[in-house]
Order: structure tokens, then C-alpha cells, then sequence
């Protein structure tokens, strides 16, 4: 899984930083073979055809999609106030804000462009940014509880309520209209759900509501936006580069469904909306099987000089991404030159290589691109802390130290060359700041010890009342117990990977070994999300 601002609850069992191989079909090469000049490229120079995720979007909303596959459709077809520096993970660039300026790092000043629109026709503006991130706390759902708790919206009032409110909205309502919404977070939902589901800027009871100066956002002026932090935090603008910060069209939202507090938009989740990005969404398969991106012929950015390269508009007309297909379908669909992107786990990569279609023309460098370590992701496994009975640490200290790193490595080796290498999660190491700023430094990676591992597990069975048999018939734990009930491990792919399926086959035999029993359970990623 790749990296995002995602926050997680659990207790991280590995990290594994993988180094991406890229696999890239030569899109124009001119080559000359016995004197006649051969061209390499597509079979459809205006297409670009991606088979490289192995599973679907969870939804096509950014204020509702929460997983990986959301990623190459939300980058390019929805735009944040600012965007994240390909170049540099730790830096922004100019998005939708032309300049931004904060004295404090707990208020955020964004000026915005006054040319933006989205693909539908609809201008952008301060408005439009305060409507976006309103409905994307009010919904509920991952991406702005996840990434605005405490920052947007208070954690107390939204655990004792059940509502995600910006903070201040109430008693905005209550200071414009003199509805008592202060201390009344389901009548503050309520009104705030149906001004943002009959949204209109020009009425003047709702403008005055958006510019009350004491709440979480302020309109303060057509092209002049505030952020009013609960705390101070110095990366809150990389926080909202990403796709929970998008802005959204109020007016498609308007006309398809509206919002609803704790509630994710159906309609929009499954077609998605006009955005003000390169693409637009042209169609959607069954079940997310097939999305179909098209250049944005009103793209604001088409004519406009001097735009960073994460703005440029379009250069290939069509994007056609097939998700979840088949390993032998993703060998085929590159070899034959129909795909451009791919992925296949790393013992395949000689096979992929020799029955290119373009063997005999190009080198194995011309085909695979290696990335370095910054556009690599983590593989791990999360346990809940929460609930029985991974909330036992010295059960989560008996599993790390079961499951043997360096067998979950060699999967990665091809050529003599290691792919990938045990990280101190849950951040990669390409992110050095923030392990400075979480003081985990000074940590070790875990170690494969049995001997350790079954000395936590013991402890952790009289903790927990349980215990477990090990293939030798010795118990482990609190004899007068209950047997420890199968842990499951949930994955959000209905086509495991080669190496994915290897991968948990190594963990379950690990923790077979030591008597913890497991089961493999197949699930949509809105379940992890939940």
C-alpha cells in the first residue's frame, strides 16, 4: 500500500519500504535494424492504457474515497488549494491558491486564483472552499475525520455527539440567524447540511454565516480564504494537499443528492463530479472495474503560463485504467504492447522481459524504470488496539517478533538486487522530518526471535485468559483459559498478488508456528476505511 496522510489506529506489526518498478511500455522510440528505421510505440498514441492496480476505487468522491486505487483518478481530476511537489514530499506548490501566508502556524491565509473553474463551467472562489471543506467534515467520512480531527473540528464534541462540525459553525448560525445552534450539534447539523445542499453565495444570510471571523473557515473576501486551526501545526499545508482537501462543485453537488451529515454522497461515489483538474471522468465500468479519464477541454490551466508542472494540462487525450485484472492479464496486456502500465511482482520481471513484443529492439533499462526509494510505498499489517484480543501488547509483541523479516524480503530480490528493505514504519524513511518530529529514531527494527515470541505470548495468555497449542502439543498461556480465537487478517483485494499471496502465506506459517491460528478474509476497502 502506498504511503498517504492516512492516520491509523493500531500498533504496527512491519514495515517494508519497497523500491517501485515501474513498468512502462516505450511510448515513441525510433530504432534502426538492418537499415529500416522501426517505430515503437502504442497501438494508440492518444491513449494511455493503465492495468497496474490490482484493486478498485473505493468511491470516486474525494470527500468518501479512502484507499490507494483512489489516487490516479482524484490527482488529476480534482485540484487543491495546493498541490504535492512530485519532486519533494515535504513541499507544496501552488494550486488553486496563487500565495499563502500563516504568522502563527494556527491561522492560514489562501489567496486565491480568480481563473479557476470547475470542468462544468462553475467559477471557484473563497465560497467554494468553505462549502468543500465543510461538507467533507460534515459528511464524516475517512478523509475528513481522519485528517481534520483537532485541527477543524473538535474530537470531544464529535465523540459525544456523533457529528463532525467545524469548529465555530454553530455559533455562526446562531450569531447571523439567531437559531439556538451553539450548544446544539444536531440542529447545527441539520441547517448546516441543508445550506450546504441548497448552497447559493449570493444569498446573504449564508455569506454572512461564512464570513463570522471565530470558526474553523472564513471567507474574507471573493478570493480570500482563512483557516482557524484548534492548535498550531506547521504541516497543515501538506495535510490538505491532498485529495481530503479537494474543492468540490457545489453546484453538481447541489443537483445530485446533496449532504447529508455522516452520510456519503451514493450518486457521486459511483460516477464522480465535475473537478477542476486536466481530466474529466468520462465513464465508470461496472463495480469500478473500468474508469475512462479524457483531457479537460475547459481546463482553466490550458492558456495560463507559468503553471508548475503539477497543474499542466493534458498532454495524452485518453487514460483508460482497468482495475483488478487477472496476473496472467497484466503480463499479457503489457508483453503485447496494449498496456503502457503495469505491475507484476518482482520474479516476474524476466518473464515480462522476454516475451516483450519490443525484446529485440530495446534493453531491459528501456522498459523498466526502477524509482528510486521517495516514490516507493510500505507493505504492513495493522492490528487494532481496541478490541480483544490484539489489545493485549504482549500479544502484538509475541506476533512481531514470529514472523521471520527476512524470508518477507527475499520475495524482493531479483538479479541479485534486494527490491526492497525493512523500514521503521508507520512513515517511510523518505519522510525523515516527521521522525524527527515523533522522536522514534532512537528505535530498533523488530527482531525474528521464537524464543521471545513465545515468552510475550505466554504472558500474554494469563493477561487475556487464553491459550494457544503448539504443533508439538505444548500449551502455551493460561491452560485454564479459552483457546485464542482465529485473528483475521482482512486484505482489500479480491485477486491477491503472487507476492501477496507468498507474503501471508510466510506470516500465517510464522504464526502457526507458535500456535496462533489465522484466516485470510477478502474485503472492500470501505470496510477497512470503517
Amino acid at each position: 500500500m502506498k504511503y498517504s496522510s492516512k492516520k491509523f489506529l493500531g500498533f504496527l506489526l512491519t514495515s517494508v519500504t519497497l523500491f517501485t518498478i515501474l513498468l512502462v511500455s516505450i511510448s515513441a522510440v525510433s530504432t534502426i535494424v538492418h537499415s529500416q528505421t522501426i517505430i515503437i510505440q502504442p497501438k494508440n498514441s492518444s491513449e494511455l492504457i493503465d492495468v497496474a492496480w490490482t484493486y478498485p476505487p473505493d468511491a470516486l468522491d474525494p470527500a468518501t474515497g479512502f484507499c490507494d486505487p483512489d489516487q490516479v483518478i482524484f490527482n488529476v481530476v480534482y485540484q487543491q488549494l495546493v498541490e504535492p511537489n512530485v519532486s519533494n514530499p515535504l513541499q507544496v506548490v501552488p494550486g488553486l491558491a496563487y500565495n499563502w501566508t500563516t504568522t502563527n502556524y494556527q491561522n492560514w491565509t489562501f489567496y486565491l486564483r480568480n481563473n479557476a473553474y470547475f470542468s462544468d463551467g462553475v467559477k471557484i472562489n473563497a465560497t467554494t472552499v468553505w462549502f468543500s471543506f465543510y461538507r467533507t467534515i460534515l459528511m464524516g467520512q475517512g478523509p475528513g475525520v481522519n485528517n481534520y480531527i483537532n485541527l477543524l473540528f473538535n474530537s470531544t464534541q464529535y465523540e459525544d455527539t456523533g457529528f463532525a462540525l467545524p469548529w465555530g459553525v454553530g455559533n455562526a448560525i446562531e450569531n447571523v440567524t439567531g437559531l439556538p445552534t451553539s450548544n446544539n450539534a444536531n440542529l447545527t447539523a441539520t441547517i448546516l447540511a441543508s445550506i450546504l445542499s441548497h448552497f447559493n453565495a449570493n444569498n446573504q444570510t449564508i455569506l454572512k454565516i461564512m464570513e463570522y471571523p471565530y470558526q474553523a473557515v472564513v471567507v474574507k473576501g471573493p478570493y480570500e480564504v482563512q483557516f482557524n486551526l484548534l492548535h498550531p501545526y506547521r504541516y497543515f499545508i501538506l495535510d490538505i494537499a491532498y485529495w481530503w482537501g479537494a474543492i468540490q462543485d457545489p453546484v453538481f453537488i447541489d443537483e445530485h443528492g446533496g449532504v447529508q451529515a455522516n452520510t456519503p454522497n451514493s450518486y457521486i461515489d459511483e460516477y464522480g463530479m465535475p473537478g477542476s483538474g486536466p481530466y474529466m471522468i468520462k465513464s465508470v465500468g461496472s463495480s469500478y472495474s473500468t474508469v475512462v479519464l479524457v483531457k479537460n477541454p475547459n481546463y482553466w490551466g490550458n492558456n495560463v503560463t507559468g503553471l508548475p508542472p503539477e497543474l499542466q494540462p493534458a498532454h495524452i487525450p485518453v487514460v483508460i485504467i482497468y482495475y483488478g485484472l487477472s496476473h496472467e492479464t497484466r503480463l499479457e496486456d503489457f508483453d503485447n504492447n496494449f498496456a503502457q502500465l503495469s505491475y507484476v511482482s518482482p520474479q516476474y520481471l524476466g518473464y515480462l522481459y522476454n516475451n516483450y513484443v519490443y525484446k529485440q529492439y530495446v534493453s531491459f533499462n528501456q522498459v523498466f524504470y526502477l524509482a528510486n526509494e521517495i516514490q516507493g510505498c510500505i507493505d504492513y499489517i495493522g492490528m487494532n488496539t481496541q478490541v480483544y484480543p490484539t489489545n493485549i501488547t504482549a500479544l502484538r509483541l509475541a506476533i512481531v517478533h514470529a514472523i521471520n523479516y527476512t524470508a518477507l524480503l527475499d520475495l524482493y530480490e531479483f538479479n541479485g538486487t534486494l527490491l526492497a528493505r525493512e523500514a521503521l514504519g508507520p512513515i517511510p524513511s523518505t519522510y525523515p522530518i516527521y521522525y524527527k518530529v515523533l522522536n522514534i529514531t532512537h528505535l530498533s527494527l523488530y527482531s525474528y526471535n521464537i524464543s521471545l515470541a513465545l515468552h510475550y505470548l505466554n504472558e500474554a495468555g494469563y493477561e487475556g485468559d487464553f491459550y494457544v497449542t503448539l504443533p508439538n502439543g505444548t500449551i502455551i498461556g493460561n491452560p485454564k483459559g479459552n483457546p485464542l480465537p482465529t485473528l483475521d487478517i482482512y486484505i482489500t483485494v479480491s485477486r491477491p498478488t503472487a507476492i501477496l499471496e507468498e507474503e501471508l502465506q510466510i506470516i500465517q506459517e510464522d504464526l502457526e508456528k507458535i500456535g496462533i491460528p489465522t484466516a485470510i478474509k477478502s474485503v472492500l476497502p470501505s470496510v477497512i476505511d470503517s
